[in-house]
């Protein structure tokens, strides 16, 4: 089958599954790797937090990707990049400054996984008709969270059997980033392959000067009717949100004693980065699904609250320390499924606010201002945590999620934009 008729279920799963492994790796993983070589959920939360800061400015060189060489040249070239540097996680694991070695080896992949999040966005919008994005939202999110059941469930989980093994966690996390360099270097090799080569994908036109062009590309954004709203959406939509996740993982791991639930590396693996991230995925489904039935205005003010709600769920097991597997494997299934249903609307959000020339950088630009309302809340998660306690640390996630709303009830949406 030629490249231009393939199907994209061919190339969309495995182009997000591929955008998710490095985002995961740096966001999440790294976290758990922390936390087993005995780091503070303080310092965890602040240095890792810093980790986003590629994600913020990468539409900084957005318009460099949209005016030089073809979005499928770099999403193949940068996941070869990525592809290395996950590999070189594993060589700094018994460095007497590993903290330090693997930060920046993480910082060359977050730098090199935000560029190919531009690429892979903007190959996306190109290869795809509108409709077809509407109706393949849900696939990409996906296959981004079955990359988070590959890092948070199966990566987890193997890392606490080699733990166990070995007696070194640090042994134990050099092998597992080994094996997510080798599972990327497969996938670079399929879409060097596999990609189709769309009429669309080509450098943009350069009208004189680049760097005049490179500034009116953003000035462009910035123009935007209702900027100021769009804006907040993008900040605020993920505030409670943000916090919550960060601790999530520390939570399950930490000892009863200290407010937490307990869990080894296996359980945790299994309840939040199996059986949570398979929700979370259905719920992702389905959120496409009806955004495609319904379209985004009249789904935005249900997912906004399925989003958000269920966090109530960490409130309860905070008080509660429940001691039953069964019981926090539902609560976490509950928990994802909202996160994954009300996240597309966010996803479509960006989507519609990108529509129109430069839709490559403008996408970036989003991703950006989304990142940085994940980024600074995250920063300051852990103090909270540890001053607080995870008790009143979870009901104030809770309650910064009423901006959310505020902005949900500001923005304004074509009635027939994402409907089929």
């Amino acid at each position: 089958m030629k490249a231009a008729q393939r199907s994209p279920w061919w190339w969309v799963p495995t182009l997000y599954f591929g955008q998710g492994i490095p985002y995961f790796a740096v966001m999440s993983l790294s976290l758990v790797m922390y936390k087993n070589t005995g780091f503070s959920n303080t310092e965890i939360a602040l240095y890792t937090s810093w980790l986003y800061l590629p994600w913020v400015i990468k539409p900084l060189w957005a318009p460099v990707v949209e005016m030089f060489g073809t979005k499928r040249q770099w999403t193949v070239a940068l996941q070869g990049l990525t592809g290395v540097a996950l590999a070189l996680v594993a060589f700094t694991t018994h460095l007497p400054t590993f903290f330090q070695a693997s930060l920046a080896v993480l910082w060359l992949m977050a730098f090199s996984s935000a560029t190919h999040d531009i690429a892979a966005d903007g190959y996306y919008m190109l290869a795809l008709p509108q409709k077809e994005q509407a109706a393949y939202v849900g696939v990409r999110s996906t296959f981004y969270r079955l990359a988070n059941i590959t890092g948070q469930g199966a990566l987890v989980a193997l890392a606490g059997i080699l733990i166990t093994r070995t007696g070194d966690p640090r042994t134990a996390w050099s092998i597992v980033f080994g094996l997510l360099g080798v599972v990327f270097a497969v996938l670079c090799a399929w879409h060097f392959f596999m990609l189709p080569r769309p009429a669309a994908d080509m450098p943009a036109r350069v009208k004189g000067n680049p760097f005049a062009e490179f500034f009116l590309t953003f000035a462009a954004f910035f123009q935007k009717k209702g900027i100021l709203v769009i804006l907040g959406f993008l900040l605020l939509f993920r505030l409670g949100e943000s916090q919550l996740l960060k601790m999530a993982v520390p939570f399950l791991l930490d000892p009863v004693a200290e407010g937490g639930l307990g869990l080894d590396n296996t359980q945790v693996g299994f309840v939040y980065g199996t059986v949570g991230i398979i929700a979370l995925t259905v719920g992702g489904l389905l959120g496409g699904v009806a955004i495609a039935r319904f379209g985004l205005k009249r789904c935005l003010w249900p997912m906004a609250f399925i989003l958000h709600l269920p966090g109530l769920v960490f409130i309860y097991l905070s008080q509660t320390q429940p001691d039953s597997i069964g019981l926090i494997t539902v609560a976490m299934a509950v928990e994802q499924f909202g996160y994954g249903f009300g996240f597309a609307s966010y996803l479509m959000y960006m989507i519609m606010v990108c529509e129109g020339e430069h839709k490559t950088a403008h996408y970036a630009i989003c991703t950006g201002f989304m990142a940085l309302g994940m980024m600074v809340p995250q920063m300051a998660s852990g103090y909270l945590q540890e001053l607080m306690g995870y008790r009143n640390f979870f009901i104030w996630a809770c309650l910064a999620t009423i901006p959310a709303f505020a902005m949900t009830a500001l923005v304004k949406i074509d009635p027939g934009f994402g409907r089929n």
